[in-house]
């Protein structure tokens, strides 16, 4: 078997709000939006009668799928980052300090302002449902 990345997704709260900060924000491409329900989603999903909403993001040579479920509706719940189960999505810039000023005056919530671990500059921030996201700045051909 020979395994490669396809796509991240995510479960969000409100897909418009969602679309609209990783396009208009960030600035990820829309490819397309839909609704999907019935068979085999039900059975891929484990949840009778699914009905989700979907968009899927281009972020360079890389897919983002953001799912919004209308039925059945979840919880708001994003694990804590130091709990099993949480995972964050990280982002190369080419300039951390820059894209974090930008990303700030965009009202964009930072756990940090970027931090120097010597080969990268790499924070963390927040998107509108409280998933962790991270910039990476490479130094020096790291």
């Amino acid at each position: 078997m020979h395994l490669s990345l396809f796509q991240t997704s995510f479960t969000v709260t409100d897909l418009d709000r969602s679309v609209a900060f990783y396009r208009d924000v960030l600035g990820m491409t829309l490819k397309v939006t839909t609704e999907v329900d019935g068979e085999p989603l039900s059975t891929v999903t484990g949840y009778p009668r699914a009905r989700l909403k979907i968009a899927l993001m281009q972020a360079g040579d890389h897919e983002i799928e953001l799912i919004q479920y209308l039925s059945p509706q979840g919880a708001r719940t994003v694990p804590p980052r130091r709990d099993a189960g949480s995972a964050h999505m990280a982002f190369h810039v080419d300039d951390a300090d820059s894209a974090y000023r930008e990303l700030t005056g965009k009202g964009v919530r930072f756990v940090s302002p970027p931090q120097d671990f010597g080969q990268v500059n790499a924070c963390y921030f927040l998107d509108p449902d409280g998933i962790t996201l991270e910039l990476i700045e490479q130094k020096g051909g790291a």
